[in-house]
């Protein structure tokens, strides 16, 4: 592919990303940084976790880019009495024919809210992970593939914790980026309330793309170019994250991938047809942060998984012939 048809594309992907911000923003105000990181993760083909306070707006999210992106939106309310067929479907009988049908449940859809996730079973918990990681769901022993795009964003409360089950780690590493939406400033809670008075925007928000522009604009992220030095330098972040300390997990390989993508997307955003250090520092701690498990004495103390990201951003080195964020001249290789 060649340079200027490449920079083409990420000029198209900027002006796809600008048309997604602006309707979201019709919804959500103030929330600029926290939904393009949430269309990063998407873009780089990952699933979402938001976890924040009650009413901070991480279900009128999901439903701003279902809505936004023209996907199929479903919402599953997650409670200890769930069983993982209510998510995925079953097979049913048929009398009339005397075969067993499947009846598809709430995961064939382009995007699941699992809202409250953290109230399921560990057994209902589970079974997204099938589907978050391959695309298919299997029941009776019958694989049925999900239409791309699929896409899980869940929620959780980080503060109450009575009757609710912690996500294991192999989960946790299913989604590409955890976020907060987190609360807004004052001036922005005056905007909301005057902007909410009446009809709800979400209820007359229209779609300004399609499943198929995510799914194009998915595939000009992956090109986007990582040189051999940045490639280094997030395995490296990842790695330390492993030898921290701090830390009695760290992250693995698949967090390697996950900083990658969510870089290549960011980069993408941005118009750029090649990652920068600050793509990679951007996309860090949504990355790493919630696949770090801390050490007994680390959680005792206060400390948080953010806090040690930061400190491993700040001690691994940057690739000096990276460090620059001008653009490379036409035909060069980063």
């Amino acid at each position: 592919m060649t340079s200027e048809r490449r920079t083409g594309q990420e000029a198209d992907v900027q002006r796809y990303a600008a048309r997604v911000l602006h309707n979201v923003a019709r919804v959500l105000v103030g929330k600029e940084q926290v939904t393009r990181l949430a269309l990063a993760g998407l873009l780089a083909g990952g699933h979402l976790l938001l976890e924040d306070a009650p009413g901070t707006g991480k279900t009128m999210l999901a439903r701003a880019l279902a809505a936004t992106l023209g996907l199929g939106f479903r919402r599953v309310q997650f409670t200890p009495d769930l069983l993982p067929s209510d998510v995925t479907g079953v097979s049913v009988y048929r009398p009339a024919t005397g075969e067993f049908e499947f009846v598809p449940g709430p995961i064939f859809t382009g995007l699941l809210l699992a809202d409250e996730i953290n109230r399921a079973t560990p057994k209902t918990q589970s079974a997204l992970l099938e589907a978050m990681g391959e695309g298919q769901v299997t029941e009776g022993g019958v694989t049925h593939v999900l239409p791309p795009p699929f896409v899980v964003i869940a929620t959780q409360n980080p503060v109450e914790h009575e009757g609710t089950y912690r996500l294991p780690e192999a989960q946790l590493d299913r989604f590409v980026l955890k976020l907060s939406v987190g609360y807004p400033t004052l001036e922005e809670e005056v905007q909301m309330l005057g902007r909410l008075q009446g009809v709800h925007p979400i209820e007359t928000l229209g779609t300004v793309a399609t499943a198929g522009d995510l799914l194009a604009a998915r595939q000009v992220v992956r090109e986007v170019r990582v040189s051999d030095d940045l490639r280094r330098y997030m395995a490296a972040l990842t790695a330390r994250t492993r030898s921290h300390p701090q830390v009695a997990l760290g992250g693995g390989p698949r967090a390697s991938l996950a900083l990658q993508g969510v870089a290549q997307a960011l980069a993408a955003l941005s118009g750029r047809s090649f990652v920068i250090p600050d793509d990679v520092k951007a996309a860090a701690p949504g990355v790493l942060a919630h696949r770090l498990t801390l050490r007994i004495e680390a959680r005792l103390a206060g400390l948080r998984p953010e806090e040690v990201v930061a400190d491993v951003l700040r001690q691994e080195p940057v690739p000096a012939e990276v460090s620059g964020a001008s653009p490379l001249p036409t035909g060069a290789r980063p």
